[in-house]
């Protein structure tokens, strides 16, 4: 009888990521490969692009540890001892609490009220407490960018044994309120100036913002905060000598209350910057949605090209000379720019005609400010020009079109656009004339005051043109020539705007 092998796990076929126990690779059987290779390899990689980038913050954070290091060493030695264990996890846990609670000033600038915890552990309990405070909350308050929390370490710590070396010049022993407030003063100002010099230091290494940007954005923040903080500060220091760490320690409720009001109205702020910039975008939108529509009319008549974006132009400057809003002054722009978008749905030829129009044409072009209507009614937020296009070939005395309104019945804007509608046009190369000079044209609007046109818009249209140059008389200047160039200048307004860390 033959024995018959027996294999009871026969070889799969395949690719093993091993290569014995002289390999690299480790294999977990159920998890996963690890190639510890690859691993330091990417690593290494890793920490020599950072160094290559950031050489210059590195640079800064060893040049801080180091110094808060031998400052630590020296106050040792001097004989400057840490509170209670107790008393400095809690001091440091409160301040790590204010340093997550920073409000953003600014994009590479925060601000906190870390600054009564932090000058208070300066004042009461010495410069070596305040350096280990300082260190201990910021490393507790981890989070991107890493950068910055590595630089803030140490530079908390040495503001804090700073703060505190001066603190202590002032103070000694169980002083009284006058004294407690004296030195809380002193060691305030200093803690400011400390903090602010290690951020502008951080913002000249990182070159991250300019300086004026960190001077603006925290200066009147701290101007405000001295005088509120301060007193609040020389109470707990005055409370913790005189009966105990507890009474202190009863400031610090109201205080975190406080900054979380302050942190709400900061989000508020930022929510409404957000809106005033989507308002802006909106504007820009509505500028180009015009924009569009004019170069559409404008390709198709070679005379009236240009024509709406002169109407434009007239038209915000009179609603500027009759003070009205910058709200009224950008929609009286858009409404002159798209004023004439109706002519879109005319018949072809009746706009090249170069003769005099039949009554059945004239019947059509006067349709325009209807169709011109049609089109804008169905774009969103455009239901008020459309309702001033609808009705700038209005009379004040009822005999326009197409609705034949009459004096404040006609919209103001609409007004002001016949007015800026029908300079232009005499001023204007047409297919059947030639253009007049402004002169004429301004005594043709003279003439119509009280039957075709209002007399206060044409009054201050005519103050106007008295001041202005003669490209401008003409429509022939710069401002004329594009239909945003004026508009998109000036239209964009929206129409319905401590204790720092720097990165």
């Amino acid at each position: 009888m033959r024995l018959t092998a027996r294999i009871r796990n026969p070889v799969i076929p395949g690719y093993l990521p091993s290569g014995g126990t002289d390999d690299a690779t480790s294999v977990y059987p159920f998890w996963v490969s690890i190639n510890w290779r690859d691993v330091v390899s990417r690593c290494y990689r890793g920490v020599r692009d950072l160094t290559l980038k950031e050489s210059r913050t590195l640079g800064w954070i060893v040049a801080l540890s180091l110094s808060c290091i031998a400052l630590a060493i020296l106050l040792f030695e001097l004989g400057y001892g840490l509170p209670l264990w107790w008393q400095f996890i809690a001091l440091a846990i409160v301040t790590a609490a204010t340093e997550r609670q920073s409000v953003r000033v600014a994009r590479n600038v925060e601000t906190s009220v870390a600054f009564l915890p932090f000058v208070f552990t300066a004042v009461a309990f010495g410069p070596l407490s305040a350096l280990a405070v300082g260190i201990f909350a910021n490393a507790l308050d981890f989070r991107r960018p890493y950068l910055r929390w590595a630089i803030y370490i140490p530079a908390r710590g040495l503001t804090g044994a700073l703060t505190g070396l001066i603190a202590a010049q002032m103070i000694s022993g169980h002083a009284n309120f006058g004294t407690a407030t004296l030195a809380t003063v002193v060691a305030g100002v200093a803690n400011v100036f400390f903090d602010g010099l290690f951020n502008v230091g951080t913002l000249l290494v990182r070159r991250s913002a300019p300086i004026s940007v960190y001077v603006r954005s925290v200066g009147p923040l701290t101007l405000l905060s001295l005088p509120l903080y301060v007193p609040l500060v020389g109470l707990m220091v005055f409370g913790y000598q005189h009966y105990s760490f507890w009474t202190a320690a009863m400031f610090l409720g109201p205080t975190l209350a406080l900054q979380r009001v302050v942190h709400l109205y900061q989000r508020q702020r930022d929510v409404s910057q957000e809106l005033v910039d989507a308002n802006e975008r909106l504007e820009a939108a509505n500028i180009s949605f015009a924009t569009a529509l004019v170069t559409t009319l404008d390709a198709r008549d070679r005379y009236t090209a240009g024509h709406s974006a002169s109407v434009a132009r007239y038209a915000r400057d009179i609603a500027r000379r009759l003070g009205l809003s910058e709200e009224e002054q950008s929609l009286a722009h858009v409404c002159g720019l798209v004023h004439d978008v109706g002519k879109i749905g005319l018949a072809p030829g009746l706009l090249e005609k170069p003769g005099p129009l039949t009554l059945d044409e004239r019947r059509q072009m006067e349709q325009h400010p209807v169709i011109g209507e049609r089109i804008l009614a169905k774009v969103d937020d455009y239901s008020e020009i459309a309702r001033v296009v609808r009705h700038h070939h209005e009379r004040v005395d009822g005999a326009g079109y197409p609705d034949g309104l009459a004096e404040s019945q006609i919209p103001l804007l609409s007004r002001i656009l016949a007015v800026a509608d029908a300079y232009d046009a005499m001023t204007s190369e047409r297919p059947y004339r030639e253009p007049m000079p402004s002169r004429v044209a301004r005594l043709r609007l003279a003439q119509a005051v009280g039957s075709q046109f209002d007399t206060t818009v044409v009054a201050a249209f005519e103050a106007i043109l008295a001041q202005a140059r003669e490209s401008y008389r003409t429509g022939l200047g710069e401002a004329f020539r594009t239909t945003d160039s004026w508009g998109q200048r000036d239209a964009l307004s929206p129409v319905v705007g401590l204790t720092a860390r720097a990165s």
